[in-house]
């Protein structure tokens, strides 16, 4: 691990031609989304969240479980500027993000190349007949009109596995770059944190976080708020 200054952060991304971004809760922070520690200190004293976001909840204790992801929704944030500026870069270089956010974000400020690791609120399905439900309406009731069916959002909940086209997804763009950024995120959680082994030898890591996280690979580490580091491109 060797530090790097915010401006030096910033001047590798500027000149790398192939990014891709694996991106965490600290890049959604600055537009007010709680982060996963946050839900812990909400819910203390009730079941952990690990639970209440859990397949098992959610098939055993439907009205918990649903009681719990509506308070994950927040339809009213705003992209920041770390979500902006990646959504600019993609219009002038190959860029692409994988995140761990299930928030929309990245979309909504517009990048196009994005991988959603664990799903999204913004996408939701009624389990008894398939069918795509608004999330404006499981907002109101977690019932399909239609048939009655349970909706749920399509984010992967605890106790459920990957599709195999999301992670060959994210095993793909991570070999193509020449950069990867890692932002906002401690890092820990697998398979998220395992796509760095995937990287081409030369390629680069940055890794811009509150804390220094745990790699294999060497890497440049930017102890600071990505705010701090995107504001200067």
């Amino acid at each position: 691990m060797r530090n790097s200054l915010p401006k030096e952060a910033a001047e590798r991304i500027r000149a790398a031609q192939k990014i891709t971004f694996l991106t965490g809760a600290g890049v959604s922070t600055p537009s007010g989304i709680p982060d996963y520690r946050s839900l812990k200190g909400v819910y203390q004293g009730l079941e952990e969240p690990e639970y209440l976001l859990s397949h098992e909840a959610m098939v055993n204790e439907p009205e918990k479980f649903y009681q719990f992801v509506q308070n994950l929704y927040h339809p009213d944030a705003q992209p920041n500027v770390i979500h902006r500026v990646m959504a600019e870069l993609e219009q002038e270089k190959s860029v692409w993000v994988v995140s761990q956010n299930i928030d929309g974000l990245h979309e909504k400020a517009g990048s196009q190349q994005v991988i959603n690791f664990h799903g999204s609120l913004y996408d939701c399905h009624c389990r008894k007949c398939g069918e795509s439900v608004s999330y404006k309406a499981y907002m109101k009731s977690d019932r399909h009109a239609d048939c009655g069916g349970q909706i749920r959002p399509n984010i992967v909940l605890y106790g459920e596995g990957f599709r195999a086209s999301v992670l060959d997804g994210a095993v793909e763009v991570v070999e193509q770059a020449e950069l990867i950024v890692i932002v906002g995120t401690s890092f820990q959680v697998h398979p998220f944190c395992d796509l760095v082994r995937y990287k081409k030898p030369q390629a680069k890591v940055i890794v811009i976080n509150q804390t220094p996280i745990s790699l294999a690979q060497d890497y440049d580490f930017v102890e600071a708020d990505g705010v701090r580091v995107f504001q200067q491109l």
